[in-house]
């Protein structure tokens, strides 16, 4: 076997649990005209047609922004915007349903291919799009008449449900219909929403040029909550704060969980679907990783987790057998059933404890799981009446620091402390007061 194919049977293996997590669950897709615009939208559709084999029931909503502008310059019409928001005359209109009705055929084609040695091929895959959409006219705004700029008043849910039951995909685009027959123009990001509220949908998913939100280092932030985006927002622009703010929305109003993701990066779908650490951005309610206490079925979780860093000689030892009786003293946090860090709390006087055993897996490094841990040992600590915490660090003394820690002697450690300690180790010794 190549190492090609074992990597490659590595990663199928270890995506089995989210094959089997997604099955049955819906997701709603939302992309503007630049995606179909890209050299690499013929991949997404790919993943498209494999995600529906996988048994994942999809609802696309795509915008159509690009093409709009095109049709109209086409036309020699002038487009007016307000609030970023198209006012759209009768003139406009007509390049609107030209566009739309185009960039639906052109997605519709792309995703009845099925050629011999396609990666589509055997795939089936049936798109069917309708009136779904019930709009309303956005009215008046600030004085200016948006004519037939609408929002969507509601969304039949009940008939979509129904066609993703029987195994179809459903394609929605930026128009919606009123009962009296009239067409409005509508944001595609207002349609995403509606339908992802309206159905219920397990996951909203954002496809955008550069994908997930990035930190004032520019590395992709892979899980953020609203308190966190709520703060990052105000320092985005363009695309990056369109999705961010539409996400927060999405979220807030009841959608369980919204990814940004990257339709020019190949793969990045399936990466942030079937992958633990995804590629693009999770936006959710609370923290995706759980800190909870430790539980006995952990204990093999967290050794694996000790045991590079008692490689090392960062850590002492321990044995299962020691870790199953102090299993209890442990706090750990947990992601998609994999212990990524630890830290213990130990007592030793009526009111001092010691912080022990602090370790964080290397990919999750830079999400402040240290952080989340330690305040964690510190409340319970306050719980339990300590006045004091201490911890023994031969690497990590800095981060210690960091996190208000005093350094301090051997001697000041209680009594019962000392006798273990370790003077070929030569721990450096830190106290913190509560």
């Amino acid at each position: 076997m190549t190492t090609d194919t074992t990597a490659y049977v590595q990663w199928f293996r270890q995506s089995s649990p989210y094959i089997n997590a997604h099955r049955g669950k819906t997701f709603v897709l939302m992309f503007d005209g630049d995606a179909i615009s890209d050299d690499n939208f013929n991949n997404v559709v790919q993943d498209i047609a494999l995600l529906n084999s996988l048994g994942v029931r999809l609802v696309l909503v795509h915008g159509a922004r690009p093409q709009i502008d095109a049709a109209l310059r086409t036309l020699g019409v002038r487009s007016r915007f307000h609030n970023d928001l198209r006012i759209t005359d009768s003139n406009a209109l007509t390049a609107v349903k030209a566009a739309v009705g185009y960039v639906k055929a052109d997605i519709e084609s792309r995703m009845s291919v099925g050629l011999p040695n396609s990666p589509m091929h055997g795939a089936r895959l049936r798109v069917l799009s309708g009136n779904f959409i019930t709009a309303k006219p956005l009215g008046v705004i600030d004085g200016i008449d948006f004519q037939h700029t609408g929002e969507v008043r509601r969304i039949d849910h009940q008939v979509i449900a129904d066609l993703l039951q029987s195994g179809n995909t459903v394609l929605l685009s930026c128009l919606g219909y009123s009962p009296s027959g009239e067409v409005f123009n509508l944001a595609v990001e207002d349609v995403a929403l509606q339908t992802a509220l309206s159905l219920k949908a397990d996951k909203l998913i954002l496809l955008g040029q550069n994908g997930g939100i990035l930190d004032e280092d520019g590395h992709t932030e892979h899980e953020v909550t609203c308190g966190m985006l709520a703060q990052d927002i105000q320092r985005m622009e363009g695309e990056a704060r369109c999705h961010a703010e539409l996400a927060l929305r999405a979220v807030k109003s009841g959608v369980s969980r919204v990814h940004l993701v990257s339709y020019a990066q190949d793969g990045a779908l399936l990466e942030e679907l079937f992958t633990r650490e995804g590629t693009g951005t999770l936006v959710t309610q609370d923290p995706y990783d759980q800190l909870r206490p430790a539980r006995i079925d952990d204990v093999s979780g967290i050794l694996a987790l000790l045991k590079p860093l008692e490689d090392e000689g960062i850590l002492v030892r321990r044995s299962r057998e020691l870790l199953e009786n102090e299993i209890h003293r442990f706090n750990v946090i947990e992601r998609d059933g994999m212990i990524t860090a630890c830290a213990a709390l130990y007592p030793y006087s009526d009111d001092r404890a010691e912080l022990a055993c602090v370790a964080v897996h290397p990919d999750y490094r830079r999400g402040h799981r240290g952080t989340m841990l330690l305040e964690q040992i510190e409340q319970e600590a306050r719980r339990r009446h300590y006045k004091q915490l201490f911890v023994l660090t031969t690497r990590t003394a800095h981060w210690f620091i960091e996190q208000g820690f005093v350094a301090g002697e051997v001697t000041d450690l209680p009594e019962e402390r000392q006798k273990l300690y370790n003077y070929q180790r030569n721990s450096k010794v830190f106290f913190k007061g509560l």
